[in-house]
Order: structure tokens, then C-alpha cells, then sequence
């Protein structure tokens, strides 16, 4: 794998967080005006049905629909993002089921993490806990304030100093790195694709009930129509979320691998973590893919070989393990 430096790996990330911040408001405006573009492709014909003039064209009238909807569109996603951006701590803390850590009866992991904090001239990240027995860690949050580093119950139970010092490190170098901040981002918006497919469907649900106490042809073929505008775009709203997971770097655990033994000099301590994660790293609370991206071992991560690793969040743990026993 080739050798990417700290500061190299920072302005890359920053640079895919500008990105996705600037296309975002562009995709959502794009998939709007596509909407009207399709509607009417398919069912304009006579404009004074819609209340235009005899001359009006079909394009004219999907301009016409698009800027008239598209402010509105913008606004309530603009709102909606605001919100998640600041209350992301919260949102992932519910998805994950994590509560803050308390010191006076952790002191060992305290102890861990604000050394390593003093060693990389890093600021102390909160630290939370899952109370779950399986082990598994991640890190998120956008700025100093909100660095959180969450362990569950069964890494800080079952694993030794050296190998929870590995694990710590590898997390801290995620925050060093800005992978957290990407991936927050990242999360924020697959949401509200989400949000916005499933409100298609529901929206669809509501129209094929009301158009059958209505009856007749005309009514069915609207609501064909609408059915397949919303499948399409739901569809392509899909896509576009998986195609935002792939764009975060696999090798963004590779790096903060090699960064957690550049902070602790064990790369074999580390390793030996790993291999007792892949045995048992499936946190129940955790349902959503894209928070799974934030943990060292993708808790959700099942399927056949070959197949799911084509897909994966994460790249094989083995092979990480293997990279750690070289150093």
C-alpha cells in the first residue's frame, strides 16, 4: 500500500467534506428539476389543464414547476442539515445506545487515552461506553467539542493494557486524521436520502388509497405514473448513498492502524486486539449501516465471502492483522 502522510491524509479528507457539502444542495436541486422533467415527459400535453397559456411547452412548464418548488426544497434540507450537523453527538449516541463514561470508576481507560492525548500533543476527547459484552470501538464528532471516543463494555473488560492502548490510538488517530468529520457528514446525508425515499413511498401509499376510493382510469393511470416517478427516484436517491459510502477511503483504517502504532510503538499489541474483535464485534444496538462505518470492525458486517468484501465498509480484518505483524 502506498505510503500516505498524516497532513496529506487531513487535506484529503477535508477536501471530500468541502465536496460532499457543495454537491449535496446540487443533487438534492438536481433530482427536484428531474421530477418535473419526467412528470412531464410522460403526462403533459394540454397546458390549460395545468392553468398555463395555450403556448406554453412542456419544458416551460417544468422550469416554471422547478423554480416555483425547488426554494422550498432547498430551505427544509438546509434546515435539516443545519440540525443534524450540531445534534450529530446525539443522534449517534441513540444509534449506538452509548453513555458517557464515568472516571472515578474507569480510571484505567482515562488513564490510557490521556497519555496518548499528551504524547500526540492532542486534546482529550470525551469518552463514552456501550454496555454491551462484544467488542468494538469508534470514534465521531465534527470539532474538539464534540471528539468522543466510545468503547464498548466487553474491549475495555476483555483486552489488556497494551491492547486497549492500541485500540485507543487507532480511534484518537481517526480524529487526528479527520476521517470522523467525513463520515459524520457522510452519515448526515445518507439520512436524509433516506428520510426522503421513505417519505416517497409512504406519499405513494397515500396516493394509491385515495386514488382507489376515487376509481376510474384516469385516476389509475396517475397513480401508475406517480408510483414510478417516486420508485425511480427513490432508486436513484438509493445510488447515491451507496455511492457516498464508497466514497470513504478503506484505507482509512489502514492508516489509523499504522497511526495507533506509531503512538504506542506495539503494532503487535494492536494486532492481537484485532483478532480478539473479529471473533465477537457484533454490537446489538447497532442497526444502521452507515453508523457502522464509524467502528474499528463493522458490527454489521455478515454475508458471503467474496460478495460482502466487494461492498465492505472495511477492508478484511485478517489482512490488517497480517499488515500489524510486519511492522
Amino acid at each position: 500500500m502506498k505510503y500516505v502522510g498524516i497532513l496529506t491524509q487531513q487535506r484529503r479528507n477535508n477536501f471530500k467534506s468541502l465536496l460532499l457539502l457543495v454537491l449535496f444542495p446540487g443533487v438534492i436541486i438536481g433530482l427536484t428539476w428531474l421530477f418535473f422533467a419526467i412528470y412531464g415527459a410522460l403526462s403533459f400535453s394540454d397546458p390549460e389543464e395545468y392553468g398555463l397559456s395555450a403556448g406554453t411547452t412542456m419544458m416551460e412548464w417544468v422550469n416554471q414547476s422547478f423554480m416555483t418548488v425547488a426554494p422550498v426544497v432547498f430551505f427544509v434540507c438546509l434546515i435539516w442539515f443545519v440540525i443534524a450537523y450540531f445534534v450529530n453527538t446525539t443522534i449517534i449516541s441513540r444509534s449506538t445506545g452509548s453513555k458517557p463514561l464515568e472516571r472515578k470508576e474507569n480510571k484505567r481507560v482515562y488513564n490510557l487515552v490521556e497519555n496518548l492525548c499528551i504524547g500526540s500533543n492532542m486534546d482529550m476527547p470525551k469518552i463514552n461506553v456501550i454496555e454491551d459484552d462484544s467488542l468494538n470501538a469508534f470514534a465521531s464528532g465534527i470539532d474538539k467539542k464534540s471528539y468522543t471516543v466510545t468503547l464498548s463494555r466487553g474491549i475495555i473488560d476483555k483486552l489488556n493494557d497494551d491492547e486497549l492502548e492500541g485500540v485507543i490510538a487507532h480511534e484518537l488517530t481517526h480524529i487526528r486524521n479527520k476521517d470522523v468529520r467525513l463520515l459524520v457528514i457522510s452519515i448526515v446525508f445518507v439520512g436524509i436520502f433516506s428520510f426522503i425515499s421513505q417519505f416517497m413511498l409512504r406519499s405513494m401509499s397515500r396516493v394509491r388509497i385515495q386514488s382507489s376510493g376515487r376509481g376510474g382510469k384516469d385516476s389509475g393511470g396517475s397513480v401508475a405514473l406517480i408510483m414510478l416517478l417516486i420508485l425511480l427516484l427513490s432508486a436513484i436517491g438509493y445510488l447515491i448513498t451507496m455511492l457516498m459510502r464508497f466514497a470513504i477511503s478503506r484505507k482509512r483504517e489502514y492508516m489509523a492502524d499504522a497511526g495507533g502504532v506509531e503512538m504506542t510503538h506495539k503494532p503487535l499489541a494492536l494486532a492481537s486486539a484485532l483478532r480478539k474483535i473479529s471473533v465477537d464485534s457484533r454490537i446489538e444496538a447497532v442497526e444502521q449501516k452507515d453508523v457502522a462505518q464509524l467502528f474499528i470492525d463493522n458490527p454489521l458486517k455478515k454475508g458471503i465471502k467474496g460478495v460482502s468484501n466487494l461492498f465492505a465498509t472495511h477492508p478484511p480484518i485478517d489482512k490488517r492483522i497480517k499488515i500489524l505483524e510486519q511492522f
